[in-house]
């Protein structure tokens, strides 16, 4: 079958990956978990061989535009040299060893060299681990028991912040309180009389709830946010696992002259090697000195390779302003797509960081068979998540995209005729 506009390949039939989600099916509870469970659709190949590049290929060898990145790590592209040589370089000397290796040193000196607020780093393996540490390292310095959450926030699958309660006890969320993002008022209401018991508050950089629009921060909220933290002697945590040197090369907020006391990092720090790390400032030093945190493979040294090879080919290729400016080329040719074919969407979030709804989109119907016609047509992403976009992406990946998101317009208005703006 060829599709009406596109890359004039159909990839809708995909038996290698149905044959290994019926194997999953006998050996993994739900045939998968996690995230990858939450966000299968059959029309999204789960199981993909190989990358390259801003490009993928599943198992049944279809080839893709990747607008997913792994879902944010992969800043780079798949399979950088650069990253790859650091790597297979620290691989051939050792990886998990009965110390840290020096890179440990040298990886927390870059980004306290690279981040505006940082005078220490930490490492970890995944952002729950992170900002975990950066809740455990506020209670521990101010001796206070009560974090601050904007409703609706991920900001990992701890008992304490997972978005799903099955396993999760009323003790688990005790000691949170809720506000809505972009509203100071609601943050000092939330808190009231228990000033005195907050130990942070923690927020994202931008409002990127999964299955909604996304809200970019309003500046003068970021400033009272932080005044607010002064206020009540409570710390500031900045939740940089997604954004972290997407937005900016060092801290996301940066841009607007806030710094906050702690943060979290991971996702794109180490292209695709499982790192996390927590930045912070003097005042927390010696709480985070006197946590107990660690984990059997938290020092490998090849991830902290892979890491410090990153953040230093993310500043010689200026890739935050390419990720922005594909972004922008990005954003116009799907809107401009959309109004051609009669769809009223709302893009939104940061450029480099977009998410794609439908207007009037009962259940994500719209979105669910938009993206069912993109990856038909060589376009990875997804209907509930936002998008990334990687530094490598070229000219190519960007018109192969942008066909193949064209087509996917058609082939939606195809199937659904009487949608209109």
């Amino acid at each position: 079958m060829t599709t009406e506009l596109g890359t004039g390949i159909d990839r809708r039939q995909r038996s290698a990956d149905s044959e290994l989600r019926r194997r999953a099916q006998a050996v993994v509870p739900n045939g998968m978990y996690g995230h990858q469970n939450m966000n299968a659709l059959p029309a999204i190949p789960q199981f993909i061989a190989r990358s390259r590049g801003a490009r993928l290929w599943d198992v049944d060898g279809n080839e893709y535009v990747d607008l997913m990145c792994s879902w944010g790590p992969v800043i780079l592209g798949h399979d950088d040299p650069v990253v790859e040589q650091a790597a297979e370089e620290q691989r051939r000397r050792g990886d998990c060893l009965n110390g840290p290796a020096p890179i440990l040193v040298e990886l927390a000196e870059e980004l306290v060299r690279t981040v505006e607020n940082a005078d220490w780093a930490m490492f970890a393996k995944n952002g729950t681990d992170a900002t975990t540490m950066c809740c455990t390292i506020a209670r521990a310095e101010t001796k206070r028991d009560l974090i601050l959450v904007a409703e609706g926030a991920y900001h990992g699958a701890a008992p304490w912040c997972t978005p799903f309660p099955a396993g999760v006890t009323a003790a688990d969320r005790a000691n949170l309180l809720h506000y809505r993002y972009n509203d100071v008022d609601s943050l000092r209401a939330a808190v009231g009389e228990r000033a005195a018991d907050v130990a942070a508050v923690i927020v994202s950089p931008f409002r990127h709830d999964a299955g909604f629009d996304q809200e970019l921060a309003d500046p003068t909220f970021a400033r009272d946010v932080r005044a607010f933290c002064d206020e009540i002697g409570a710390a500031l945590i900045l939740d940089d696992v997604r954004a972290g040197f997407r937005l900016n090369h060092g801290g996301s907020w940066d841009a607007l002259g806030v710094y906050p006391d702690l943060t979290p990092w991971s996702k794109a720090i180490a292209n695709g090697y499982p790192l996390a790390a927590v930045t912070g400032t003097d005042r927390y030093r010696d709480a985070a000195g006197g946590i107990f945190v660690t984990g059997s493979f938290w020092m490998g040294a090849v991830a902290m390779a892979a890491g410090l090879a990153t953040l230093g080919e993310l500043a010689r290729r200026g890739a935050v302003a390419h990720m922005r400016d594909v972004g922008h080329q990005l954003r116009s040719g799907v809107l401009d797509a959309a109004s051609r074919w009669g769809f009223d969407v709302h893009y939104t979030g940061p450029a480099q960081m977009p998410n794609l709804l439908f207007s009037n989109d009962v259940d994500h119907e719209l979105s669910i068979a938009f993206s069912a016609e993109a990856q038909a047509r060589g376009v990875y992403v997804h209907p509930k998540h936002n998008w990334f976009v990687s530094a490598a992406t070229t000219p190519d990946d960007l018109d192969m995209a942008l066909t193949g998101l064209e087509g996917a317009f058609a082939g939606l208005r195809a199937r659904h005729p009487s949608t209109t703006r």
